[in-house]
């Protein structure tokens, strides 16, 4: 079923004035605070998040929005608390859930590096219907529906033609506990680097997905990330006609923290890397 239509402009309503408040932010003296050794949170990521809250709570007051900051507007923040099975955020009325990165890429845009952006999702019945991510500084609006394939800037997008890992680029990130727990990380890491034409880290996941349904990168993998990190990006390239899916090749969970995104081509190969150096087994 095609989702309302009012929803993938609602999304991309939000995603552009998000897009507005980060360049009035962005390589300006931004209060920047921690919350954890390198985990980072700007005045741009509350402010945005603060009016998406505002905005969906306003046009649609049964809906549930997930963020990454958690905070905002508090009839709209209420059913975020109420935890539903396996302590996952519970869907609003009609199943709806939105789910909002307001800055993607934090680190990048904390430092003046243009390589950030802003993801909205949202879930119908537990299963995603709508991904926007809106690069502002390159002005790439990435969007998608659901049966409706997805978009750069309104032009269809598709994925690479790539087969072979050899002659692919690859694209992956570390988590913020990589300072801690990073043998196996780099392990895998360093096994792309020799399997693959080259692997990089841009520091945002959800660009790096949509740089996958754009053809840019050929796959990407990641773990230890979050709903809000992933789920428009997953849509999007799944969308532009790649595959996704968590470690295992299973069925991606937005809460399962790993994801594997290609263009279909050279999953079965990614996979198996990952699997041989990471000890994947859920």
């Amino acid at each position: 079923m095609t989702p309302d239509p009012l929803f993938l402009a609602t999304a991309v309503e939000a995603a552009l004035a998000a897009g507005r408040i980060h360049r009035r932010y962005f390589r300006q003296q931004v209060k920047v605070e921690k919350k954890g050794p390198i985990d980072l949170v700007t005045a741009a990521d509350l402010e945005v998040e603060r009016e998406f809250r505002a905005l969906i709570g306003e046009r649609f007051p049964s809906h549930v929005v997930l963020g990454e900051e958690g905070g905002g507007d508090a009839a709209a923040h209420r059913p975020q608390s109420q935890s539903g099975e396996g302590g996952k955020p519970r869907f609003g009325e009609g199943g709806h859930r939105w789910i909002i990165d307001p800055v993607d890429g934090t680190t990048n845009f904390a430092h003046g590096l243009a390589l950030f952006c802003v993801s909205i999702a949202l879930e119908i019945d537990g299963v995603l219907a709508v991904g926007v991510v809106y690069d502002p500084i390159a002005d790439e609006l990435f969007t998608a529906e659901r049966g409706q394939g997805a978009r750069l800037n309104g032009h269809r997008l598709r994925v690479s033609e790539e087969t072979t890992l050899l002659d692919a680029l690859l694209c992956t990130g570390f988590p913020y506990s990589i300072r801690e727990r990073r043998t196996r990380q780099i392990d895998t890491f360093a096994a792309f680097l020799g399997q693959s034409r080259a692997v990089r880290r841009l520091g945002s996941a959800a660009l790096d997905l949509c740089y996958v349904a754009a053809g840019r990168f050929d796959g990407f993998w990641e773990e230890q990330l979050h709903a809000w990190d992933m789920a428009a990006g997953a849509l999007i390239v799944a969308e532009a006609g790649g595959r996704v899916s968590g470690y295992n090749d299973e069925p991606l969970d937005l809460f399962g923290h790993r994801i594997i995104a290609t263009n279909g081509g050279v999953h079965d190969a990614v996979v198996g890397v990952i699997k041989a150096t990471s000890g994947a087994t859920s």
